[in-house]
């Protein structure tokens, strides 16, 4: 795992070390550049394989071409013998000169060939033609701008901030729209103009000109085929994928909490340390479980309870980390789980990726749940929600007005935080993006599934990559520490994708095959176990004075941006337990402590 940057023409040569330091930590291992006339390299490297030879800028035989690449290529002993038979000289065992070579065979159509996570850019020398790609489900993260003419990239965003000539100013389109989605839902970044290059697109970048084109399309198509071979096609794809993610020249570990992703990719990976954190509250910690699981599987758990104080403290560090805000509170988690890992490990193996893909979310459920709702007519449901509306208390309230709206009304994702009219209220720049803007171009491309794998799909393109992964890849890199992730990968997709919607949410039961494909190394007790998500005591905090307090003195400086009495007004509501606005609240709190690291 490692970090990468560069840009266009020419600059002093601190400038590239500014950019390298400030990514310092993706790769503490080795650092490398290279430079000429046209174009400045610089390479922070993690290592993993290859240890002794794996560095980089790396070059081909006749050093016509250069590249930069950070990620893994778990089929590259496959491909290398491959181009070793066609002619090629190798002067490593590294994955990084496999995709060197086969650039020179194929061109763009080398991304067809590999199956790992990457982020890399290649320049050919003679031409000056620059090619970079992003993985297909976006991983690891590629953010790019122009400068004065000139292309700057990095794999975070905070090294091209040390560009000359660039101007930090805050996006009000990406703020807007993180106050719904809570986290950055667009192509757009909150630095203005700068942008990430989204999964499954490559870039060019040659005589001035930037071109950025789509390469792996997500596509579902449900097959209609028996249970058991469902179950047996899961079991075997999963056995694979752990297989190839186990590669590595350092050991691995895995991250365990009380879900059945994780305890199954410890069950079955066969490394012998897991790593969990928890909170010193009644429902909030899964350390128990973790310990339990690992000692039934003859591993060895590290685990510790991250204390309030510990948690707010690192709150300004964790957004610095990750470079654009985000209100996942999990995602905190998560920092201090990979803390644990890099005193043990160099990488670990988690979960991520099966609910997006298996069907795993709780809310999967509702378009089942809704149905006896959707008998009546659309003008009845909406009339009967208009009624609803007026009366708060209402048992089954909720029921009756979601049942009113279309799925693309209701459903943007696992996070919906404040409603388009809630962030009018508050915010000053109401931003030009609407949340439609966002989620109609993917509804569209969705139409001819069914509401479930429609739900599906719009969670793999914004939330799978806009939350899940990026949270997992800025967290671990915050500590040198590389995560793998073998639920995200494009042959586990390639099986995910046949499975008949019944078998992937089946009446009250989510990821029902990949569930029964789970006990056969599992209890049924944890195969079966109720999706929880990570649980972080917010809501409880937000109520004590301490952190109410700080909360309110935050939101009562920040009108540059918002309108200061609707915020208070949020906090007070839920301190008196009124209204539970804890995620609301958290959301703003998370941007003014990004926005104080990154321009104060």
């Amino acid at each position: 795992m490692c970090g990468i940057c560069g840009f266009t023409g020419t600059s002093q040569d601190s400038t590239i070390q500014k950019m390298t330091d400030a990514i310092k930590h993706r790769g503490p291992d080795d650092c490398g550049y290279y430079k000429d006339d046209n174009i400045t390299l610089g390479f922070r490297r993690l290592s993993f394989l290859d240890l002794g030879e794996g560095s980089q800028p790396m070059f081909n035989e006749d050093r016509s071409i250069v590249i930069l690449f950070n990620g893994e290529i778990y089929n590259f002993g496959h491909l290398r013998d491959s181009l070793i038979k066609n002619g090629h000289r190798f002067a490593t065992k590294s994955d990084t000169e496999v995709i060197l070579h086969l650039y020179e065979d194929y061109k763009e159509k080398l991304l067809d060939h590999l199956r790992g996570m990457f982020a890399f850019v290649i320049y050919e020398i003679n031409t000056g033609k620059i090619f970079a790609a992003r993985d297909f489900f976006g991983i690891k993260p590629f953010y790019y701008t122009e400068v004065n003419g000139e292309f700057v990239f990095a794999s975070e965003i905070k090294a091209i901030t040390h560009y000359p000539g660039f101007e930090k100013q805050v996006n009000h389109n990406a703020l807007a729209n993180y106050l719904t989605f809570q986290y950055s839902a667009l192509e757009e970044t909150f630095f203005e103009n700068v942008y990430k290059l989204m999964p499954g697109h490559y870039l060019t970048y040659h005589n001035g000109k930037l071109l950025t084109q789509k390469y792996y399309t997500v596509d579902f198509v449900p097959q209609n085929k028996p249970l058991e071979q469902s179950v047996d096609e899961i079991d075997k794809i999963i056995g694979d994928s752990i297989d190839y993610h186990k590669v590595s020249d350092v050991e691995i570990g895995s991250f365990l909490s009380s879900g059945v992703d994780s305890s199954l990719l410890a069950a079955r990976f066969g490394g012998k340390k897991t790593f969990t954190v928890g909170f010193d509250y009644e429902d909030y910690n899964e350390i128990d479980y973790a310990q339990t699981l690992s000692q039934k599987h003859g591993l060895t758990n590290y685990s510790k309870v991250i204390t309030t104080k510990e948690y707010w403290e690192q709150l300004p560090n964790i957004q610095y980390h990750m470079d654009e805000p985000l209100a996942d509170a999990s995602a905190i988690a998560l920092y201090f789980v990979s803390q644990i890992a890099k005193d043990h490990v160099k990488g670990v193996i988690s979960g991520e990726g099966a609910d997006e893909f298996f069907g795993g979310y709780n809310i999967y459920k509702e378009p089942s749940a809704l149905k006896p709702i959707r008998w009546l007519p659309m003008p009845l449901r909406k009339v009967l929600a208009g009624i609803a509306k007026k009366a708060p208390g209402f048992k089954g309230r909720n029921y009756i007005i979601r049942g009113s709206q279309t799925l693309e009304q209701r459903f943007i994702g696992n996070a919906k935080i404040f409603t388009q009219e809630e962030r009018s209220k508050v915010l000053k720049n109401k931003g030009k993006v609407s949340v439609d803007d966002v989620t109609a171009p993917i509804y569209k491309q969705a139409q001819k599934y069914d509401d479930i794998t429609k739900m599906q799909f719009l969670d793999i393109h914004l939330w799978l990559v806009g939350d899940i992964l990026l949270k997992a890849d800025k967290m671990s890199m915050a500590h040198s520490l590389e995560v793998r992730v073998p639920y995200v990968d494009k042959e586990v997709f390639d099986v995910a994708r046949t499975l008949p919607t019944n078998h992937r949410v089946y009446k009250k039961s989510t990821k029902f095959a990949f569930r029964q494909s789970a006990e056969k190394y599992l209890n049924k007790s944890v195969a079966d176990k109720k999706k929880l998500g990570f649980p972080v005591p917010i809501r409880i905090w937000l109520k004590e004075e301490k952190y109410y307090s700080k909360v309110k003195a935050a939101f009562a400086s920040s009108g540059q941006f918002f309108n200061t009495d609707e915020l208070i007004k949020l906090l007070e509501q839920h301190k008196s337990g009124k209204v539970d606005n804890s995620r609301k609240i958290w959301t703003v709190y998370m941007f003014l402590v990004w926005y104080e690291q990154y321009f104060k």
